[in-house]
Parts: structure tokens; sequence; C-alpha cells
């Protein structure tokens, strides 16, 4: 008796899976039900949650909702929720994940590197800058920022827009040499509003650095340091952690620039080889000439 052949199947279009279940005693599995997908991308990084949204429609309505991108960005941000955002969570999420720092929209001839720290969090919209993570021994209110900052190297900013900041290490050219053959440097704590990249302002440069104030040390400067800290949570026992240097910055023999973050504060550290002085210089970026500052910079040139 001859071999029965199956009938060929014909290549078709894929069906997306839908429900089925019969009558018999056994657990029921939806391989679309939402509530399970929005658990798995909670596990996922951005370019996995992004390729998942790519393979039905179906999955692009589940990964693309607001929330899983929330989620995502506080996830790895690792700092509280703002109460409100101005921009969708997709594109703050790409903003901070796709290695773009603030140097590269202006000013690349002159950047040389740049290390991406973290995230921390203004509660309050006034900022301690210091020169060095220590408190300063006494700020007087009344006094002018520019005044302050030259005679201690600390002083309190006003009007810093809340929420969530980021944190970068850059490194960049000596601006006081304009050879290209030389090779002073200069280190700065480069600290922005999450949603700064995404204003119209920056984008079109119409939101300048404006510098505030500077900070000399005549003579031998063992290291160049600076802290920005949310002056409601100075006395917090997260922050004052950062004032104890010996537990983060580097040993003596060590140049490898260190940084500390906490929830509501950045600071870092450099040991420096011989020289002459350090000069540190302070800069802030306005929305608008009267609107809240949403960036921070503090730069530090040996002299």
């Amino acid at each position: 008796m001859g071999k029965r052949f199956r009938k060929p199947r014909t290549i078709c279009s894929c069906k997306s899976p839908r429900l089925s279940y019969d009558k018999t005693p056994r657990s029921f599995f939806n391989c679309y039900e939402e509530d399970l997908w929005t658990e798995v991308a909670k596990h996922l990084d951005g370019k996995s949650l992004v390729k998942l949204a790519a393979t039905c429609r179906w999955f692009h309505g589940v990964i693309m909702h607001d929330s899983v991108w929330r989620f995502a960005c506080l996830r790895d941000l690792q700092v509280p929720a703002p109460s409100q955002v101005s921009f969708k969570w997709i594109k703050l999420y790409a903003s901070l994940a796709d290695g773009t720092h603030s140097y590269m929209f202006r000013d690349t001839d002159k950047h040389l590197d740049w290390l991406r720290i973290r995230a921390f969090f203004f509660n309050s919209q006034v900022a301690l800058l210091t020169e060095k993570p220590k408190l300063p021994l006494k700020i007087r209110n009344q006094d002018p920022v520019e005044k302050t900052l030259e005679s201690c190297g600390a002083c309190m900013l006003t009007n810093i827009k809340k929420g969530i900041w980021i944190a970068d290490l850059q490194l960049v050219r000596c601006p006081v040499c304009e050879s290209d053959k030389c090779e002073g440097t200069m280190q700065t704590l480069d600290t922005r509003h999450m949603e700064l990249f995404l204003c119209k302002g920056f984008q079109d440069g119409s939101w300048k650095y404006e510098e505030i104030g500077s900070y000399e040390v005549n003579g031998t400067a063992t290291a160049a340091s600076g802290a920005i800290i949310d002056l409601k949570h100075l006395r917090s026992r997260e922050v004052t952690g950062i004032f104890d240097l010996k537990s983060w910055a580097g040993k003596p023999d060590d140049f490898q620039p260190k940084a500390i973050i906490t929830y509501h504060s950045v600071a870092i550290s450099t040991n420096l080889q011989a020289n002459q002085g350090l000069l540190t210089k302070y800069y802030t970026m306005k929305a608008g000439p009267d609107g809240e500052i949403v960036s921070i910079r503090i730069s530090q040139q040996l002299i």
C-alpha cells in the first residue's frame, strides 16, 4: 500500500494570536494582555522597547503609552517623579539616552570629552553653589551673587526651575589660549533641567549662558572641585555625605575625575598636579530674560 502524503500548505500572511480555550480545567493565557506586557515593559531598556513597539500595531499602542516611558525614564535616572512635565516622556527619554550633551549644540570645536554623572532633583527654587564640597562659613543674602562668589567661592541662587536635573562632567579646551596645539584643558560641571534640550529657546540659541561670578585660588591648588545643592536639603543625611571628601574623592596620586550624586545634590573633584593656581567661573542659563534658571555650569582652569 502506497504512503499517503499530507496536503502541502500554501504560504499565507501571519495572523495575530487570539484568545482561545476549551472547557477543560486549565489556566487561560492571552498573548495580547495589556497589563501583562506593560509589566514586561518595566524590565526592558529603551532600545528593546522600541524594537517591541515596531513588531505590530497592537504592541505599538501598548509600548508607546506615555506611562511606559515615564516609568523607564524615572527607573533609569533613579530620581523622584516631577509634579508635571511639558513634553511627552518618550521625547524626554530620547533626549536623555541618545548620547547628547550640551556641547554638541554649540562649541563643538572646543569640546574634548564628557562623562554622564546621572540625575538629581530640585524640590526648591534655591541652590547652593560652592567651589569646594564643604559648607561655607557664612553667605549673606543681601550681598550680590558676584561678591559672594569672589570672596568665598560660594553663593545662593534663586529662581531655579524645579524638577529633574541632569549632571555631566565636560572636558574642554582652555579658553585663554586660542592655539590648536595648546594642551590646556578645563573641566566643567555641566547641569541642566531635564527638558532643556527640547525647548525652542535653547535649540535656536536665544537662551545663552551668562557668567555670574568667579573665584581665584592663588598658589598651588590641590584639587578642582565644585558642588550644586538644593538648599532645602542641605542638612539632610544624604547631602552631607558629599562633604566627606575622603569617602569618595580620589587618593592624592589619583588624577581621574571623581563624582558623587544624591537625590538633591551633585559634586565633582579632580586632583591636580603641580600648578600656580586655579580659576573657577560660574555660569547660568535662564529661560528667557526673566525666566527661571534652567542650566548651571561650574568651570575650572589652571592659571
